[in-house]
């Protein structure tokens, strides 16, 4: 059975920093793409980033370009988000998501986490 156990959130001031984590397990996570996605109070979800089975590609919404790093340690079946320079409109619940194929980056998922609240104070 898959898991994914998004942990990290919380509250943070403008400007700051958070890094997301992922936690998987009940599949094999080095051949899964890995990704995030995000979804504010009245907003549709809207993709932020997704990584290769080796992390040694990665894609990125337009919101989280330049600012957020994709990451994965396929020893410890985690995935990671690092998000720096947080606005206000980062504020959303983030969601993990796995999945065997993920061609684009409007491909929805297999799997998908409970999310982690992150709230951006201006």
């Amino acid at each position: 059975q898959v898991h994914l156990v998004e942990s990290g959130g919380g509250l943070v001031q403008a400007g700051g920093s958070l890094r997301l984590s992922c936690a998987a397990s009940g599949f094999t996570f080095n051949r899964y793409y890995m990704g995030w996605f995000r979804q504010a109070p009245g907003k549709e979800r809207e993709f932020v980033a997704r990584i290769s089975w080796t992390g040694a590609l990665a894609y990125y919404g337009d919101s989280a370009k330049g600012r957020f790093t994709i990451s994965r340690d396929n020893a410890k079946n985690t995935l990671f988000l690092q998000m720096e320079s947080l606005k206000p409109e980062d504020t959303a619940v983030y969601y993990c998501a796995a999945s065997p194929k993920w061609t684009t980056s409007t491909s929805t998922p297999d799997y998908w986490g409970q999310g982690t609240q992150v709230t951006v104070s201006s």
